[in-house]
């Protein structure tokens, strides 16, 4: 390898690794407000990369109905459970009405968009807003349908769960956009030169974001009382309840934070490479090793920890290309045992 090759890998390394970052932070903070191992956040890159695709052929995408079926059985859901509650512990009429709003309303305007985009050529900005008006809200609608009802749950049942949720989306997925990949138009086509080495203008466009978002989303953990709210949930779940903080509302934000990354990540990565419907997991995975690298706990060991993976893979498809992937989740075998070691298993209930 010269220093030419070098260099391009560690280019593509860091591109990639940037991905893997923000889905390690987006696993790292349903985990530690929900105890959910989100293993469907890559169904949620796949969706957005398809959405996306989908939108820039002219065509409407079929991830809308998706979102109004989703919408309808999480306002039944609601209904019933607020029809269920004594009638002095809730105002009934303002709880449906903003149940319609968020599961009903809504997706029903956003799938109504989405039907006029059959045909039309809209610009890139429109695209991407209606893209994470589709694919983000799935994220709390999936936890009001399958995890709300358990979120007092042992974690192996809520892994169970984010299993089953994977694979119904990666149906669903199928189902909807078919087995066919697509890629989209670039961000920025420019290319610029420095020395041997072209960088791409959609690479930059990657890593600055990934940056970008790193610096908000620090500064929204610190700086505002929502974020504020989330650490306390994340810290102690019981304490932040006796002290007034809904957890069952910072359960459907975290999921909404974190499908919005998942969307980011598949509109950023769409065009250096060619998504499928099951794309995605394989990349959640990657992200989920840098979250184990962090103990699924810290962030910067996290993001630290998924930018290692991005450079091993890029580094092993040169010396290995058949299994790059092998030694990518190879590396959490040493990660797990230093853990064992390192750390004593604690049972759940003593927690």
């Amino acid at each position: 390898m010269d220093l030419t090759i070098f260099a391009i890998l560690t280019q593509d390394g860091i591109a990639s690794g940037a991905v893997y970052v923000l889905l390690a932070l987006a696993l790292v903070l349903v985990f530690s407000i929900t105890r959910v191992i989100f293993i469907p956040l890559g169904e949620f890159l796949a969706f957005g990369a398809l959405t996306m695709a989908a939108l820039q052929a002219g065509k409407s995408p079929h991830s809308a109905a998706l979102l109004l079926i989703l919408g309808a059985a999480a306002f039944l859901q609601e209904l019933f459970a607020t029809l269920r509650t004594p009638a002095g512990q809730v105002n009934r009429v303002r709880a449906v009405g903003m149940a319609l709003t968020k599961f009903m309303i809504f997706p029903a305007a956003v799938y109504l968009v989405a039907r006029s985009a059959e045909g039309a050529s809209w610009p890139m900005l429109a695209q991407l807003a209606l893209t994470f008006a589709i694919v983000a809200p799935m994220g709390p609608i999936i936890y009001r349908l399958a995890f709300q009802p358990l979120a007092e749950s042992p974690v192996l049942v809520l892994l169970i769960v984010s299993v089953a949720v994977h694979l119904v989306l990666l149906g669903i997925g199928l189902v909807l956009f078919g087995a066919e990949g697509s890629r989209t138009a670039p961000f920025s086509d420019a290319v610029f030169n420095v020395g041997t080495l072209s960088i791409s203008g959609q690479s930059i466009v990657v890593i600055a974001t990934a940056l970008l978002l790193i610096g908000a989303l620090y500064l929204y953990f610190d700086r505002t009382l929502s974020g504020k709210a989330l650490r306390a949930t994340a810290v102690n779940r019981r304490g932040a309840r006796l002290v007034g903080i809904g957890t069952t509302q910072a359960g459907r934000l975290a999921f909404l934070l974190a499908s919005s990354i998942g969307t980011l990540c598949g509109v950023l990565i769409a065009p250096l490479t060619t998504i499928y419907y099951d794309s995605g997991f394989l990349m959640g995975l990657k992200g989920f090793v840098g979250a184990i690298i962090g103990g699924l706990a810290s962030y910067p060991l996290a993001a630290a920890g998924a930018l290692l993976v991005g450079l091993l893979e890029a580094y092993s498809s040169f010396y290995a290309s058949a299994l790059k992937e092998v030694i990518v989740f190879t590396l959490i075998i040493p990660v797990l045992l230093w853990r064992s070691i390192v750390h004593p298993q604690v049972e759940e209930g003593d927690e």
